[in-house]
C-alpha cells in the first residue's frame, strides 16, 4: 500500500527482456530483496540490487497495461516507498495496481504551477469525480474538473509537486499511468448492488 506522495524521481538504467533497473541511492538504501517500490505508481517487487541501483522483473501483463514498457535507459521515474503502519497517510490509499494509461491532452499554465487535462478512459469514469483523488504516475491529486462529454478530466499542479516528480515533463502526448481511488471504486460497487 502506498498513498501517492512521491519520495524521489530515479533514473532508468536498464530496460528490456523482462527487467527494468532503477537508479537512486535514497530509495535503494531503503530496499530489501523482496521489497515493494511503486515506479510510476506500479507496484514492482525488488529482485537486485548493485550500488545505489535496483532492479526488477517486470512481466508482459505489467508492460502492456503501464506506462513502463515504453521506458527507456535515461528516462525519470516516479519512486515510493510502502506505507509504513505507523506512518503518516498524506495522500491518499494507492494500490500500485494501475488501472489504465491515459495521454496528456493539454497543459496550461496557472498563476501558482500548472493545470494538466488527461484523457479519461472509459472504465474509470465512474471513479473520477470532482475533488476527488486520483494517482497519476504514482502521484495522489485532486481532481479539479471533469469534462464527460470531452472525456477528460484536470488536474491542478503545484510547484512542488512539479518539482518534485516527473510531473514537470508533461507535454500534450505524454502517456501517463492512473490508478482510481479505492474507496470510489468500492461505493461504485455497492452502488450498483
Amino acid at each position: 500500500m502506498f498513498t501517492g506522495i512521491v519520495s524521489a524521481v530515479g533514473e532508468v538504467v536498464e530496460t528490456g527482456a523482462g527487467r527494468l533497473g532503477i537508479e537512486n541511492a535514497q530509495t535503494g538504501r531503503h530496499l530489501k530483496i523482496g521489497a515493494s517500490v511503486a515506479v510510476n505508481g506500479c507496484c514492482l517487487t525488488v529482485v537486485e540490487k548493485a550500488s545505489s541501483a535496483f532492479f526488477m522483473d517486470v512481466v508482459p501483463e505489467t508492460l502492456r497495461r503501464t506506462n513502463l514498457g515504453s521506458l527507456k535507459v535515461g528516462s525519470r521515474v516516479n519512486l515510493e516507498l510502502p506505507l509504513a503502519a505507523s506512518g503518516l497517510l498524506d495522500g491518499h490509499l494507492v494500490q500500485g495496481h494501475v488501472d489504465a494509461t491515459a495521454a496528456v491532452r493539454r497543459v496550461a499554465a496557472a498563476t501558482a504551477g500548472r493545470e494538466v487535462t488527461f484523457e479519461l478512459p472509459e472504465h474509470l469514469g465512474d471513479f473520477v469525480v470532482e475533488k476527488g483523488s486520483i494517482a497519476v504516475d504514482g502521484v495522489s491529486l485532486t481532481v479539479a474538473a471533469v469534462d464527460e462529454g470531452l472525456a477528460t478530466f484536470t488536474v491542478a499542479l503545484i510547484p512542488h509537486t512539479l518539482a518534485s516528480t516527473i510531473a514537470e515533463g508533461y507535454k500534450t502526448g505524454s502517456v501517463v499511468n492512473l490508478e482510481a481511488d479505492i474507496v470510489a471504486r468500492y461505493v461504485a460497487r455497492n452502488l450498483r448492488r
